[in-house]
């Protein structure tokens, strides 16, 4: 795929806005939608409202970190930037599907890039109950409360609940309890990625619980089924000595 019409977007910080600035000033540029590639400049929330924006446009994004974290994104520099995008490496990610159907029994779709979150939205913890492939396999879980993450999403909300970080290409779905009271010890569990992974949520009316799907919220839910979304295709581009998969496994060596 040709990489030569380069669009830029930025997020509202004032490093961002000042790097949009310096490179549409050194580089010819063009709409998103005329775009073959999209330079997103930020950090990883931008990074993924960008891929979300763009995400049924197949439009390869090519990230600048220009926030904090920055596990999205390319080092930030002005000079070369049309020869790096045309030497970058892909990483293919695919989302999750979420949909969630909340007491009133009105049901909300959504896509997660990172992971699907269901916490308890109380002062009591949230009783669960995990369906895999059509088959109860936890008939109640009571913690604050359970998420499946992507590999892209491993690194992130997963690993602060001491989930696992997942490689790229593997496959492979982490579903990670939240500070699990009961089991105490279970620690979650990896699935295929083509599990389909039902949460029913027991006691809701005393319990409520709060469905996530990246930003997307759903109050007073009482199932939640998630899986992955093969339609739905995005194009990560990174330079070839810091992709994505040397990220995630430099994070499994980090102290």
């Amino acid at each position: 795929m040709p990489r030569e019409k380069i669009a830029f977007l930025a997020s509202r910080s004032g490093a961002a806005q000042a790097a949009l600035a310096a490179l549409q000033q050194r580089y010819e540029h063009v709409d998103p939608e005329a775009a073959d590639v999209i330079v997103a400049l930020g950090g990883d929330g931008f990074m993924l409202r960008t891929l979300h924006q763009f995400m049924d446009r197949g439009t390869p994004v090519y990230g600048m970190n220009r926030g904090s974290v920055g596990f999205l994104m390319n080092a930030y520099e002005e000079d070369g930037l049309p020869e790096r995008i045309r030497e970058a490496s892909e990483e293919i990610l695919h989302p999750l599907w979420m949909r969630a159907t909340d007491e009133n029994g009105e049901s909300t779709e959504a896509l997660a890039i990172n992971e699907v979150a269901v916490t308890r939205d109380s002062a009591q913890a949230a009783k669960i109950r995990i369906i895999i492939n059509g088959r109860v396999r936890m008939e109640e879980l009571i913690a604050d409360g359970v998420l499946i993450a992507t590999p892209a999403g491993s690194t992130a909300y997963n690993l602060s609940a001491s989930g696992p970080i997942v490689p790229i290409g593997s496959s492979i779905l982490a579903l990670t309890p939240i500070a699990a009271f009961r089991p105490r010890r279970w620690r979650g569990a990896l699935l295929s990625n083509e599990a389909r992974v039902e949460l029913e949520v027991l006691e809701y009316d005393k319990r409520p619980v709060l469905a996530v799907a990246d930003s997307t919220e759903v109050r007073h839910a009482v199932r939640v089924e998630i899986q992955e979304s093969r339609k739905h295709r995005i194009t990560l581009l990174f330079d070839p000595h810091h992709n994505l998969e040397e990220r995630i496994i430099n994070e499994q060596f980090t102290a």
